[in-house]
């Protein structure tokens, strides 16, 4: 027989916390309650462990409000159903409303309504999930301003949809649902520079994951909340959610492939983090899993990682461990193996070679290689590509009076570029 879940709303919201055992978030509760005038408040793990039950009690009021302040979500949203019901007056039937409902008021939008409707064919599923592959794929080249706001409305159809479809289509739905999530967090963290919505949208997208069962794209959401803190200097806290990520990898058997790119994602957080060492040494491993291991296929909503994109991966520590020779050989090779499609990616490797270059004092070539990511950056805007840049105009600040410099600042801040990014 298969273990019961539990409420993996409240499981899945501890867990993008960084509380990773119900220990940890009943400390975390006790200390909390003093701080918000609730100090006769008293948690343990085994009232944690209740309200991660199939059935969880209704907490009283103080129990409410240190929750909601931990995990940033109303005490519906955390899978607690009033005893009285929606309605004042009686509970509402088991199994009328989605573990995800409502959470779309969350980011802005209109909440989603509780109660049934009209139960959905099992072709709904396949329908709604082929949205969100398309979806996917026009992320590498529509702008992220236009495309998100249509993500973020299809997820709230999403949420409309799954109260009423029933096994496999409502699995299918979740993970559509999940996948819709996580790339409109990637998104606002990578090209809106909106870490504070991607986390709260990186927690929705785990919560639709568990609906769904689906470890292993709990795995990739969870690897993504890692980039938050780690590109923040906080390296404890992007560790904690690494682990989590690599447990979740385990029960989805994830291949080869999979742990090269959790290898890479931790190697960023450690890079962001001065810890170019064993930032280096994890990416080591990682090329090892992809040389030596078994070439077993990856989820197909993993368009994000490559062998030539572990190669960018190295060439930026590289360069941030001041190997400089090693770094330009790398990233020079990424630029031939990076495929036609891979815009964005490509922005980001010439700012990389700009630094090189500046590293090297070669002032006209660090501006050469960042011109090359303006050019690209006004075709596909990428607004990590144009961080690369503004690193590099820094770097070249002992050169600013030089022609191809003050050329490079004509461009940087001429009035389309300056505009469109105050825009974004």
């Amino acid at each position: 027989m298969s273990r019961p879940a539990g409420n993996t709303r409240l499981k899945n919201a501890r867990l993008a916390a960084g509380y990773n055992s119900q220990q940890a978030l009943a400390d975390a509760m006790s200390a909390a309650a003093k701080q918000i005038g609730a100090a006769g408040l008293e948690i343990g793990v085994r009232q944690i462990r209740r309200w991660e039950s199939e059935t969880p009690p209704w907490p009283q009021a103080d129990a409410q409000r240190v929750l909601t302040h931990l995990l940033g979500q109303s005490i519906e949203q955390l899978g607690f159903t009033p005893p009285w019901g929606s309605d004042g007056q009686s509970a509402p039937a088991p199994g009328r409303r989605s573990p995800i409902a409502g959470t779309m008021s969350a980011v802005g939008l209109a909440t989603v309504p509780t109660a049934a409707s009209t139960p959905q064919p099992a072709s709904v599923g396949i329908d709604y999930a082929a949205v969100t592959i398309a979806h996917r794929r026009l992320y590498w080249s529509v702008a992220p301003a236009q495309l998100h706001p249509a993500i973020a409305q299809h997820a709230r159809l999403g949420c409309h949809l799954l109260p009423d479809t029933a096994g496999a289509c409502h699995r299918t739905v979740a993970a559509a649902l999940a996948e819709s999530y996580l790339l409109a967090g990637r998104i606002e963290f990578f090209d809106l520079q909106q870490p504070a919505q991607a986390s709260e949208t990186l927690v929705h997208a785990l919560q639709a994951a568990g609906e769904a069962d689906d470890p292993l794209l709990g795995a990739a959401i969870l690897a993504h909340t890692a980039f938050i803190p780690g590109w923040a200097g906080r390296r404890d806290e992007a560790a904690e959610r690494i682990v989590a990520a690599r447990t979740y990898a385990r029960r989805g058997h994830a291949t080869p492939a999979f742990l090269a790119w959790l290898d890479a994602v931790e190697a960023e957080c450690e890079t962001r983090c001065g810890n170019t060492s064993t930032a280096l040494h994890l990416i080591g491993h990682a090329e090892d899993l992809l040389t030596t291991g078994p070439d077993l296929p990856v989820p197909p909503w993993m368009d994000w990682f490559s062998p030539a994109r572990l190669a960018a991966f190295k060439g930026n520590t590289q360069l941030r461990a001041g190997h400089i020779p090693q770094a330009r050989e790398t990233l020079c090779q990424v630029l031939d193996a990076l495929p036609a499609d891979a815009d964005k990616q490509r922005t980001v490797v010439y700012g990389d070679l700009a630094s090189v270059e500046a590293a090297a004092r070669n002032p006209e070539d660090a501006c050469a290689y960042a011109g090359q990511a303006l050019d690209q950056l006004a075709v596909t805007w990428y607004a990590t590509g144009m961080d690369r840049v503004r690193d590099v105009r820094r770097e070249l600040a002992p050169w600013q009076h030089e022609r191809c410099v003050r050329e490079l600042d004509d461009r940087l801040y001429g009035w389309a570029t300056t505009v469109s990014a105050l825009q974004r």
